[in-house]
């Protein structure tokens, strides 16, 4: 029912766009160009207020000082509330000019003609100062629909005390899917505790198929390509996982809070948590001076998980030249630098980056300062692993049931995978 009632609303959005597209293309020159009169640009982010007020009130004012005919109206919205907010915004024609958005709900409004293409908005120089994964992130249909805000790569969180009780190096943390299973092995033998915690909400079961060196449609996304021995693998490991007891029932049930509680109270011993950090720096003090920071579990492929935020301009705006102007100011080296600086996140820009901040350890180097530098140096390795997709809450849920019913033995991993290959390519050609 909620997909159908999200077509619906697509649908309705589709219809709006059009019209607001007309619209806009025969007043956008006179707007943009009128008498010179100060033109108000309404930029929306997600769920930064009240910890980040102070600096996005710092880069407008930085903005409004050196563009005087420009002033910003900032919305934050709750970030539960983003998606139907902005729906409802563009469906009103009522659309905000700059808006955060990640990648995967982007491209829904970008399937619809919604948002700028940013390949025709800026120039080649502009276009070159982002690091190429982000970039390419945002891309559909080959055309580029936001600019990369602020990054992160995926990096493994691991309780150097739980190491030390199963007896396991600290200085060698599981690098691999297989080295993961040994480990968790080791833990749970050695003292009832959970070595591993591989959550699997939302897309992160795509991912750890990927990982692994899955594909998951064929080149032009028409049809499923996963089942395939890689996929396999994939649905034996976890399944191995779940029926020897080595990872938590909540893995395959709960959501990333739960991974986040478990390994804060000391019953976990690694997991892929980098956004988290500071959340048990707060909540966990005496977990979080245990923590350190190692690269990401990864498998066959190779890959890494990159995370992204960007930001879009909706098709809809009045003022298009401005508010490129002004994500393009957001997004710049020296105001994305001052961001990263507050939160463990990295930058989009490639010429911060090349600060030492992202490639030196200070002496008395903390949780929160190796994940920084880890995440920064797989950066060259890391993508989007899961790419735009039509339908993609269906074939997500859809591939999340089949590796359920493989984990709780409904099925054997073949009759599973099977399963989730036959409704891949019912959705895929809807």
């Amino acid at each position: 029912m909620k997909n159908i009632k999200l077509f619906s609303i697509m649908m309705l959005v589709t219809v709006l766009l059009l019209a607001a597209c007309s619209e806009d293309s025969s007043n956008e020159s006179s707007s943009d160009n009128n008498d010179g009169g100060k033109k108000e640009i309404e930029f929306w982010t997600m769920q930064l207020k009240p910890t980040f007020t102070d600096y996005i009130e710092g880069v407008i004012s930085d903005f409004e000082k050196e563009n005087p005919n420009i002033s910003i109206k900032w919305v934050d919205v709750p970030a539960a509330d983003l998606e139907k907010k902005i729906l409802s915004a563009v469906s009103s024609n009522t659309a905000p000019d700059v808006v955060n958005l990640n990648p995967t709900f982007g491209s829904k409004i970008a399937a619809l003609d919604g948002l700028v293409n940013m390949d025709e908005a800026l120039s080649d120089e502009q276009k070159s100062r982002y690091v190429q994964g982000a970039w390419k992130a945002n891309q559909l249909n080959g055309n580029t629909f936001a600019i990369p805000w602020y990054l992160n790569t995926e990096v493994t969180l691991n309780n150097k005390a739980i190491y030390e009780e199963a007896g396991l190096d600290p200085n060698k943390p599981p690098k691999t899917y297989e080295k993961a299973m040994e480990y968790a092995k080791t833990v749970k033998e050695e003292t009832g505790k959970y070595g591993y915690y591989p959550s699997l909400d939302l897309s992160l079961v795509l991912q750890h198929m990927v990982k692994m060196g899955a594909d998951l449609t064929n080149e032009e996304g028409t049809k499923a390509a996963f089942n395939t021995q890689e996929g396999l693998n994939t649905f034996k490991y976890f399944t191995e996982l779940y029926k020897n007891d080595l990872i938590p029932r909540e893995a395959l049930t709960g959501d990333q809070r739960e991974t986040i509680d478990m390994y804060s109270s000391g019953q976990v011993g690694f997991f892929a948590g980098s956004n988290f950090i500071t959340q048990i720096k707060k909540n966990a003090p005496d977990v979080y001076d245990q923590t350190f920071a190692s690269q990401s579990i990864t498998g066959k492929s190779g890959k890494v998980t990159l995370s992204v935020q960007n930001v879009v301009v909706p098709n809809q705006t009045k003022h298009q030249d401005a508010a490129v102007k002004f994500a393009l100011f957001l997004t710049n080296a020296k105001n994305q630098l001052a961001f990263t600086k507050l939160v463990p996140i990295l930058p989009s820009a490639k010429s911060a980056l090349d600060d030492p901040y992202f490639s030196e350890l200070p002496e008395d180097a903390t949780a929160t300062d190796q994940v920084r530098i880890t995440a920064a140096n797989q950066l060259d390795k890391a993508e989007v692993l899961i790419p735009p997709m039509e339908n993609y809450n269906k074939l997500k849920d859809a591939m999340h049931d089949a590796i359920s019913a493989a984990m709780l033995e409904e099925m054997s991993p073949q009759e599973a995978l099977d399963q989730a290959e036959k409704e891949w390519n019912k959705i895929l050609s809807e």
